[in-house]
This record gives C-alpha cells, sequence and structure tokens, in this order.
C-alpha cells in the first residue's frame, strides 16, 4: 500500500539526526524554564526570613514570576511573527540571563521582585516558542515526541533544580542559607542560561516563518536537508498554500473553525495549571516538611520527585507518537485526580505520614508527566492554522501562565483556608473536569500535518453548519 506520505510527495524518511539535533537545540529553553520556575521551592523558606515575609509575600515571591511570563508569553506571538522564531528566542535567553544574577544580588525584596519579573519576560517568550518551533521544523509522524523534548527539558530543569537547591543549602548552617545559599541557587542559572543562548545561534529560522515572510529561498535549504530535494519543493508549496491569506488580524481567530480551536487550546492550557502541578513543584519542600520531614529530608525527598518528573515524561516522550495524544490525556488525568483525592483523604483523617503523602504525591506527578505536562505544549504547537499560529500559542499560553499565577499565589492562603484536604480536593475535582473536557473536546493530532490540522477545523466547523442546514430544513 502506498503511504499518505508519498502521495504527498513527503519523505518516508526524514533526515531525523538534523531534526533531532535542532530539535534538542531550540528545546533547551525548556531547561531555562524548569530552572526558574523551580528553584524558587529551594529558596521560599530563606526568602520568607530574610525579608521577614507574611503568606501574602511568601505567596508573591513564588508568583512574580509568572507576572513577567503573561507578559511574556502575551508579546511572544507579535514579536515572533515580525522577527523571527529565533531572534525572539535568543533575545528571551538575554532576560533570563540578566534575571538570575539580578535575582541573587539584591538587599530588598522589591528588588528581588523586579529581577523575577524580568525573567518571567525571558521564561514566558521561550515557553511559548520553544515548542512552536520544533512543532514547525518537524515531520508530522514524528512531531509529538520532538515537541515533547521541550518538556523533558523542563523537568529536567526542575530535577536538576531540586538536586543543586539541596546541595547548596547543605554548604551552611541555617544562617548561612538565609543569607547566602538563596543568592547561589538564583544565581547559578545564568549558566545555563549563556549555554542556551550560544546554542541559538547554530539553529535556522523556522522554514514555515520565513516562507510566511515571501523569504521561501531562504527555507529551502532549510527543508531539503529535513526531507530531501523533491519532497522539500513539495511542503514548500502545501506552506505557502496555508498562507495564502496574508493579513491575520486578531478578529481571525475568532471566525469559524478558528474560534473553537482557540477555545480547546485555551482551556487545555488553564487545566494544565488548575490541577495543581505548580502548587506541588513551586511548595513540594514545604508541603513535605507539613508531614513531618525536616528541612534536609524535605529537600532531599523533593528530588525524588523531580526524578519521577523526568523519568515519566520520558517515557511520555516514547508514548506520544504510538498511542495519541488523547489516550494519555485520558489516562493520566484520570490517575491524577484519584492521586488528588487520596491525599486529601489523607490529610482529612489525620495520618498524613511523610511516606504516604510522598508516594501518592510521586504517582501524581508521574501522572501529569505522562500526560498534561508534555500532551499540552504539543497540541498548543500544532492545533493552529499557520498563518495564526504564533499569535493564538501566545494567547494560550498567556492564559496558562495567568492560571499558573492564580494558582501559585492563592495556595498557601488556601491551604490555611480550606486546609490541606480541602486544598487537595479542590484540585481533584478539576481533575476529574480536565478528563471530561478532553474525552468530549480535544481532538486527536497524532500523524496529522500542520496544514491537515487546519483543514480538520474548517471541515469541523463546516460539518456543523451542514448540520444546522440540515436540521433546519427539516424540522
Amino acid at each position: 500500500m502506498t503511504s499518505k506520505a508519498n502521495l504527498n510527495g513527503h519523505s518516508d524518511k526524514p533526515n531525523m539526526r538534523y531534526v533531532t539535533l535542532v530539535s534538542i537545540a531550540a528545546a533547551l529553553g525548556g531547561l531555562l524554564f524548569g530552572f526558574d520556575t523551580a528553584v524558587v521551592s529551594g529558596a521560599i523558606g530563606f526568602l520568607e526570613d530574610k525579608f521577614q515575609l507574611n503568606d501574602f509575600q511568601v505567596g508573591w515571591a513564588v508568583s512574580s514570576l509568572i507576572i513577567g511570563c503573561i507578559v511574556g508569553a502575551a508579546a511572544s506571538g507579535w514579536l515572533s511573527d515580525g522577527l523571527g522564531r529565533k531572534k525572539v528566542l535568543i533575545g528571551a535567553a538575554i532576560l533570563f540571563i540578566i534575571a538570575s544574577i539580578g535575582s541573587a544580588v539584591p538587599e530588598t525584596f522589591t528588588g528581588y521582585i523586579v529581577a523575577r519579573m524580568i525573567g518571567g519576560l525571558g521564561i514566558g517568550v521561550i515557553s511559548t516558542l520553544s515548542p512552536l518551533y520544533n512543532a514547525e521544523i518537524a515531520p508530522a509522524r514524528y512531531r509529538g515526541r520532538l515537541v515533547a523534548f521541550n518538556q523533558f527539558a523542563i523537568v529536567s530543569g526542575i530535577f536538576l533544580t531540586y538536586f543543586v537547591n539541596s546541595w547548596l543549602a547543605g554548604f551552611g548552617d541555617d544562617a548561612w542559607d538565609v543569607s547566602t545559599a538563596w543568592r547561589w541557587m538564583f544565581g547559578i542559572g545564568a549558566v545555563p542560561g549563556l549555554f542556551y543562548m550560544a546554542m541559538l545561534f547554530i539553529v535556522p529560522e523556522s522554514p514555515r516563518w520565513l516562507i510566511k515572510q515571501g523569504r521561501a529561498e531562504e527555507a529551502l535549504p532549510v527543508l531539503i536537508r529535513i526531507h530531501g530535494e523533491e519532497a522539500a519543493k513539495q511542503e514548500v508549496r502545501e506552506i505557502k498554500e496555508s498562507f495564502k491569506e496574508k493579513k491575520t488580524p486578531l478578529r481571525e481567530l475568532f471566525k469559524p473553525g478558528l474560534r473553537f480551536a482557540l477555545f480547546v487550546g485555551v482551556v487545555i492550557a488553564v487545566l494544565q495549571q488548575v490541577t495543581g502541578i505548580n502548587a506541588i513543584l513551586y511548595y513540594a519542600p514545604e508541603i513535605l516538611k507539613e508531614t513531618g520531614a525536616g528541612t534536609n529530608a524535605a529537600l532531599i525527598q523533593t528530588i525524588l520527585v523531580g526524578f519521577i518528573n523526568c523519568a515519566f515524561t520520558i517515557l511520555s516522550i516514547w508514548l506520544i507518537d504510538k498511542v495519541g495524544r488523547k489516550a494519555l490525556l485520558l489516562v493520566g488525568t484520570s490517575i491524577m485526580a484519584v492521586s488528588l483525592i487520596l491525599i486529601g483523604f489523607v490529610f482529612h483523617t489525620g495520618h498524613s505520614s511523610g511516606y504516604l503523602v510522598l508516594g501518592l504525591i510521586l504517582v501524581y506527578v508521574a501522572a501529569f508527566a505522562i500526560s498534561l505536562g508534555p500532551v499540552v505544549w504539543v497540541l498548543l504547537s500544532e492545533i493552529f492554522p499557520s498563518r495564526v499560529r504564533g499569535r493564538a500559542t501566545a494567547i494560550a499560553s498567556m492564559a496558562l501562565w495567568a492560571a499558573d499565577y492564580v494558582v501559585s499565589q492563592s495556595f498557601p492562603p488556601l491551604l490555611k483556608s480550606a486546609g490541606p484536604a480541602g486544598t487537595y480536593w479542590i484540585f481533584g475535582a478539576l481533575a476529574l473536569f480536565t478528563v471530561l473536557f478532553t474525552w468530549k473536546f480535544v481532538p486527536e493530532t497524532k500523524g496529522k500535518s500542520l496544514e491537515e490540522m487546519e483543514e480538520m477545523w474548517a471541515s469541523r466547523e463546516s460539518g456543523k453548519a451542514g448540520k444546522a442546514m440540515r436540521e433546519a430544513s427539516n424540522p
């Protein structure tokens, strides 16, 4: 049987060595993402003592980064559509480096907050554009795993950060931790920032962006290196066809077909956050201390959380192009819901032993790592048509970061008002809603080209219109 790839003129054997190397280089931005969002988990207790923070300020110390992320994500689509994916990612890396150093040196809480917001700008851009870039350069049949490299880089950054935090906290006594350790925790982030910026200079610009700008002659060599000459020429023709309408105002996103894609993208992005993952990752040491673990034991147990996150993300990368996005979401979010409900029950009964809570947290993190963690970023990078992808992805990413802000800012006061049991039951209920939403609304995108995704949304909308017309003509 002749494959669909051959019928479309695409190579059955793209140059995966080249594509993989480029995708890994671009996905290293996820390492910065993971580092910057998790570094505060080890530093928050020391910051609280250093600056004498109240409950609201503790939440603000964590969530201030996310304000910058919201702005960075919102601007990323417009900036990258105008300047290119590569240039904007380099600018984001520079912001990250500045913020890492700036977060390490302040003598006031305000100075720390300003530096974290600057870092958030860079992370917001990276979180949006890194998976988007990989989706635009990847062959359709391998796109899931190549985009999921970004999530593996995120969880690797989180894991390494937990390890580094524990290592630095062990250098001195409590007084040294409060005065110095947290500064090194933030400052060391400049090293991966510099490495990522250097790697970006060796990756090509997105061929789809180049074609959109009328620079197909620059895109063709990149596509030839990926697919071979004949398939590359065919892909250029297909991409040009998808850019027939050159003007893409914001209202374009609310046209039939696209508006439902935007709805699905925004809702699934929000659900990734409101099911509680970053409340656990940001505050893991503090949660584990509540179960009776000491500071050092809590930090060590948090390393185990990071390891599980990495291991199951690798499993997800292996599965995502085999079983599909939707199946992983349904299985993973179901397990998350059960785990969260059980964590709440353990706290409710008052038998919150450290090992029992730790075990349930590990199950929850493992389930997230094979489902909502990588799959959401893959979906956001592939469900939008080429002509609006930058802006649509930016809107969905902005919604994701806004939800992250609400969760991280509200988690400490929520724990005190609703208690641990009530808090985790709320997250569990939202995880159950995620299962239902996925089953009803999220499409399977495995193996579809980015151009085929556009046709899918359009046919869905035209099918609805046709059904409405038939119902109207046959009352």
